[in-house]
């Protein structure tokens, strides 16, 4: 009878099997293998927090993984933002930011607990919303050119935001400016604050998202009188936009793109790109943002960069004209 020999791997093929079979797996091996992080620095119920729940479930079907939506609200979304640049570039905590966060913080604050370029990577611009500018029922002003004609007849306007450094806070300096009145900004911290602040009339104006604005006007808890976005929004066809009003160079918006941490393996990035852009265009995901003010994107990684790097360097030039600076 034949005798059959063990098999025997040469010295350098077996250091190599060891080598190999010891090894962790990397973030690129079967990607993604576990539940998938979602920070977004806004409080639940507002429309970040909307966005990243429709986004998460839609985005965790395709992926084959729970996208769990963690809430770090605070400071414009810094406190977010900074959470997720610390964390390890492994594509397993994601941040989905706007643009306060990004392009408008590094400008207006001279102490950020992060780098948004060296220590953030773009995957996909989501969404955009743009803004409408409302007041009190109780003001006289029915037009832009009203409110206008009454900040010009003051020392200063009170306008309400949602928050040093946000688009709302610098998209009403660039407004005054425009106009050439001045306004006084009152800055909460809450939502539900701002909102309350203008029902009562403790302020004058405030730039509200479309979202918010659409809940509150259709409410009849305030008055529209124009929308920052280059069309009427169909959630509220009746109000003009500001290029009707004469005003074209009032075209601020927010928009939301998703990061990883710097360094993050390329192939990481390139799948959820992938499978965020095909979350954000489904029908399902599409209809529900709509309907809450929110206006579709989906743009690849190269793209968002370059997107970002031109609102950065549009929202310096904005904020060095007010010149703010945070702490």
């Amino acid at each position: 009878m034949k005798t059959v020999k063990p098999f025997r791997l040469l010295p350098i093929a077996w250091a190599a099997a060891c080598v190999a079979a010891a090894a962790p797996a990397t973030a690129t091996d079967a990607y993604p293998s576990r539940p998938i992080r979602l920070a977004v620095g806004f409080a639940p119920g507002t429309g970040p927090d909307i966005l990243a729940r429709t986004l998460g479930q839609k985005l965790g079907e395709l992926m084959g993984q729970p996208v769990v939506v963690e809430n770090r609200a605070g400071a414009g979304g810094q406190i977010a933002a900074q959470f997720v640049a610390k964390a390890p570039p492994d594509g397993y905590t994601v941040l989905i930011a706007d643009v306060s966060a990004i392009s408008i913080a590094p400008a207006a604050f001279s102490k950020l607990g992060y780098d948004p370029v060296r220590e953030l990577a773009p995957v996909s611009e989501v969404v955009k919303t743009d803004f409408i500018l409302v007041v009190p029922n109780t003001s006289a002003a029915r037009s832009v050119e009203d409110f206008v004609k009454f900040g010009q007849s003051r020392d200063k306007v009170n306008f309400g935001t949602f928050g040093a450094g946000t688009p709302g806070h610098f998209g009403a300096e660039m407004f005054a400016e425009l106009g050439r009145f001045r306004i006084e900004p009152i800055h909460y911290r809450a939502t539900g604050d701002a909102v309350s602040a203008v029902v009562s009339g403790d302020v004058n104006g405030v730039f509200m998202s479309t979202a918010l604005a659409t809940a509150q006007v259709k409410g009849g808890k305030m008055r529209a009188l124009a929308t920052t976005a280059p069309r009427r929004s169909p959630l509220l066809p009746e109000v003009p936009t500001f290029i009707e009003a004469g005003y074209p160079k009032a075209d601020f918006s927010a928009w939301f793109a998703l990061f990883v941490p710097a360094g993050t393996p390329e192939p990481v990035i390139a799948t959820l790109n992938a499978k965020a852009v095909a979350a954000v265009q489904s029908p399902e995901a599409r209809q529900r943002l709509e309907e809450a003010g929110f206006s579709i994107s989906g743009t690849s990684a190269q793209e968002t960069r370059r997107m970002i790097e031109a609102e950065t360097e549009r929202w310096k030039k904005i904020v060095a004209a007010t010149g703010f600076k945070g702490d």
